[in-house]
């Protein structure tokens, strides 16, 4: 039960250490010497650079999918293939 309440403890402590960092942040940001006309135009950037970013990794995720489903595709179509021939064998030979 020891073990429990302090693995609570350690969360707790991550927790806090994260919102810490986080408000951290957002204070230096807003006393930063940049003018907030600045400060606007580098959240700006990096949110289109961030956006950027995900339009790329949604693109490559689409492409690994298809790429996935052809193989798959190919691959059913050879066991297909095989299990008609293997068939045709056991007729003929029957």
């Amino acid at each position: 039960m020891s073990n429990h309440h302090s693995n609570n403890g350690a969360g707790t402590v991550l927790l806090a250490f994260v919102v810490g960092a986080l408000t951290g942040a957002a204070v230096a940001l807003l006393f930063a010497p940049a003018s907030g006309e600045e400060t606007r135009e580098y959240l700006g950037q990096k949110a289109r650079e961030g956006k950027a970013r995900a339009r790329d990794a949604v693109e490559q995720g689409r492409e690994a999918y298809q790429r996935q489903r052809q193989s798959i595709a190919s691959a059913v179509d050879r066991g297909r293939e095989a299990f008609q021939q293997a068939r045709s064998r056991e007729e003929q030979g029957a």
